[in-house]
């Protein structure tokens, strides 16, 4: 608040009075209350950045050579991460255990997540797993605040833990890049893949990428 301070007036004797010098000293000290007070309540009322983390499903045990044999060969697809952000993607014959003819797709909407969702609801809905196609609901449910985020999440998980779903398997060739590889794991999330597995590539696989790229049309 501003304070109006008298200063000394006086008149000499015998001469015309002289008129009082007014000084003004603004007290800033109510300023300090209401900034504190505005502090606060900013730090109050403003929500947080929640971290953005990537979910990545971590092994529990030690997968024995009986388990692996259970998987069978129409579950399994294997990306290779190619040169010019590429993929190249094969299944295995079940007849005769060797790779099929490898296809080459790309990252984009129409590409390898085109193809994993289509494969994933094949064999699911081959199993009579009907409740694929909840993953949607369930997520439009937990917008609309019918469900809470960790019952949406335990359901999905329930969904994805199905024996039947897709398998994939991520091997990068040297070409790739580190991004090729983020986004890949970025897929799984978006397509619902409950297992996959990353592992190296072998040189058989890496003629598989040429064989591709052969067949690519220019």
């Amino acid at each position: 608040m501003a304070e109006i301070e008298g200063g000394g007036g006086g008149h000499k004797k015998g001469g015309k009075p002289k008129g009082k010098k007014m000084s003004t000293r603004v007290d800033f000290t109510p300023m300090v209350d209401l900034g504190f007070l505005l502090i606060t309540f900013f730090m109050l009322t403003t929500s947080m950045n929640k971290p953005k983390t990537m979910e990545i499903n971590m092994p529990v045990k030690d997968v024995t050579e009986e388990e692996k044999q259970k998987v069978k060969a129409s579950q399994a697809i294997t990306l290779l991460l190619a040169e010019n952000d590429e993929i190249v993607y094969y299944f295995i014959n079940e007849t005769t255990g060797d790779p099929e003819t490898p296809v080459i797709t790309n990252f984009s909407k129409g590409g390898i997540r085109a193809t994993l969702l289509n494969k994933n609801k094949e064999l699911l809905v081959k199993a009579n797993a009907n409740n694929y196609d909840s993953i949607p609901v369930l997520k439009e449910m937990y917008r609309m605040n019918q469900i809470t985020e960790d019952e949406m999440k335990k359901r999905i998980s329930g969904i994805k833990a199905n024996p039947n779903a897709l398998i994939v398997v991520i091997k990068a060739d040297d070409k790739a890049k580190y991004r090729n590889l983020v986004d890949i794991l970025d897929e799984m999330l978006i397509c619902n893949i409950g297992r996959y597995a990353i592992v190296d590539i072998t040189p058989v696989e890496q003629d598989l990428i040429k064989t591709a790229m052969s067949l690519k049309p220019l």
